[in-house]
């Protein structure tokens, strides 16, 4: 019997596939658990339909985040923080502290999560920050430090 798979199933397959499984395996374990459909023909014409509907889905969320990439390309987010003699900081910048700086500064909401920091800033100047936006999307932030 063919199945259409609602969830992962561990061993046999993910969501959307189909799957050829034994009768009473479907009969028993798939239908029941509601871990899967009969591949029927009504159900695979389903299937096609919302695979294309979230393959749009997704190909706009694809160019949502290049089109905030291209803007944040062309942003710059000043940051000031306390420092000593030869252009030091005390501490660090952190992710959550240039995510707050492009909320206030430009109205643009990133998880601090997304922020992608290739060392540690701990000193006066400019820097690149990386921002994951779409698996496919990274953006490089410029992050200027200043010292007061």
């Amino acid at each position: 019997m063919q199945v259409i798979l609602l969830q992962d199933v561990n061993k046999l397959g993910k969501k959307g596939d189909v799957v050829k499984v034994n009768d009473g395996y479907a009969r028993n374990f798939i239908l029941p658990k509601k871990l899967g459909l009969e591949a029927t023909e009504k159900n695979l014409k389903d299937l096609a339909i919302q695979k294309a509907e979230e393959e749009k889905r997704q190909q706009e969320l694809f160019e949502e985040a290049k089109a905030l990439g291209a803007e944040l390309e062309k942003k710059v987010v000043k940051l000031q923080i306390k420092g000593g003699e030869g252009g030091r900081t005390f501490g660090s910048v952190t992710a959550k502290e240039i995510a707050a700086g492009l909320k206030e500064q430009y109205d643009i909401d990133i998880d601090k999560k997304k922020l992608v920091l290739a060392d540690a800033i701990k000193s006066a100047g400019t820097f690149k920050a990386g921002v994951r936006l779409h698996p496919k999307v990274t953006a490089d932030l410029s992050v200027q430090v200043e010292l007061i």
